[in-house]
């Protein structure tokens, strides 16, 4: 064998054993990230999960609204990313308690029992403005001192919160996507789809509590949002009785 041959042979093993080598490190990064993934989501190989939206009350039973529907589309990649399966329930059929199985709630509480029942139990410093009147302050959010109005089609409110049950490391977290308007849950759900390996480094398997509000969705949609705030600890603090409520500013 030549000094030649014997150069080019080196050479093709050589590179070989580094196409071999990054294929392990690439194998073992996406097989890290995976568990990251799965981690957060509460969501681990073959696991089960909610989809739990409201009715669409022009439709027959088990019909979801538009945006709704793009909400779960959103959701279902993430789910199908981690290996899991997903069952969807309407609002008012799933009657269960929440921590056996991951959760993704979609909806404002005005007409999700659900989403209703989640927030009494688990924000009690969050509080949504019901009156069914055209007042200024009709859909607002209210977190702590602070109220958030809704300008339909201009500025809308949504909550984006994983929170977990009081049951230790294998209590599985519910998901909460409660728009001021459907765009806006949906909006939310495109965020945790997108930007969810930022929010599992950042908050780990911690609950929060995000404040996101939907710009001008008349032109663009869901497509563009503001994290307003962090809001876990007034979300998760009792508001005061209305008669003692504070003073507060709109947004």
């Amino acid at each position: 064998m030549t000094e030649d041959v014997r150069n080019i042979v080196l050479g093709l093993i050589a590179a070989g054993l580094g196409a071999v080598l990054g294929w392990l490190v690439r194998g073992s990064l996406s097989g890290r990230r995976l568990r990251r993934e799965q981690a957060f989501f509460g969501l681990p190989e073959n696991a089960e999960s909610l989809l739990v939206v409201n009715r669409d009350a022009n439709g027959p039973e088990l019909s979801v609204v538009r945006h709704d529907v793009s909400a779960l589309l959103e959701l279902s990649g993430v789910i199908k990313e981690c290996g899991a399966h997903a069952q969807i329930v309407a609002h008012d059929a799933a009657q269960q308690s929440f921590g056996e199985r991951t959760e993704f709630c979609v909806g404002s509480p005005v007409a999700n029992r659900r989403m209703a029942a989640h927030m009494h139990s688990l924000l009690p410093g969050v509080r949504v403005n019901t009156e069914p009147e055209p007042i200024p302050d009709r859909g607002a959010f209210q977190i702590g001192s602070e109220r958030y109005r809704l300008e339909s089609g201009l500025t809308e409110y949504v909550l984006l919160a994983r929170l977990t049950a009081d049951r230790g490391q294998e209590a599985r977290p519910v998901f909460l996507f409660c728009g001021q308007r459907a765009v806006a849950s949906q909006a939310a759900a495109r965020h945790l789809a997108r930007h969810h390996e930022k929010l599992a480094r950042k908050h780990g398997g911690n609950a929060f509590v995000l404040l996101l509000k939907v710009v001008n969705s008349q032109a663009y949609g869901p497509d563009v949002v503001e994290v307003v705030a962090d809001v876990t600890r007034a979300a998760q603090t009792p508001l005061p009785t209305p008669s003692a409520r504070t003073s507060h500013r709109a947004k």
